[in-house]
């Protein structure tokens, strides 16, 4: 299965909060189902942001591990910042997103940049 490091807050907010886009500057074709990690580092500033527009982001975020699956539907060139109809949508590329499913336990995983894949029983 396909991987995708994320950073957080933003991992968390795909599985626990409907954010239902990722923004990339890179376009990719590939549709299905992903897991996601949440990478090394926090954003705290993402995290000031998403806590002041309300969301309850936890204190201890899971970092370095596989936290969760989610689906990539589509890909869409948003570059003039109107293309994409959500509120996380930013300038660049958005992978829509579809049916997050958060990992009752993060499994610690060394992520890569890009998709990277994840062997079954890992």
């Amino acid at each position: 299965m396909k991987a995708l490091s994320i950073r957080q807050p933003w991992a968390w907010a795909i599985l626990h909060a409907g954010k239902n886009i990722e923004n990339r500057t890179w376009f990719q074709s590939f549709r299905g189902r992903i897991v996601i990690h949440a990478g090394k580092s926090i954003d705290k500033l993402a995290v000031q942001l998403l806590r002041a527009k309300g969301y309850d982001v936890p204190i201890n975020l899971p970092t370095g591990a596989l936290v969760g699956e989610v689906t990539i539907t589509g890909c869409v060139n948003n570059h003039h910042g109107r293309d994409v109809d959500s509120e996380w949508a930013e300038p660049g590329y958005c992978f829509t997103l579809a049916d997050p499913k958060p990992y009752d336990n993060p499994i610690p995983y060394t992520g890569k940049l890009g998709f990277f894949k994840i062997e079954k029983g890992e």
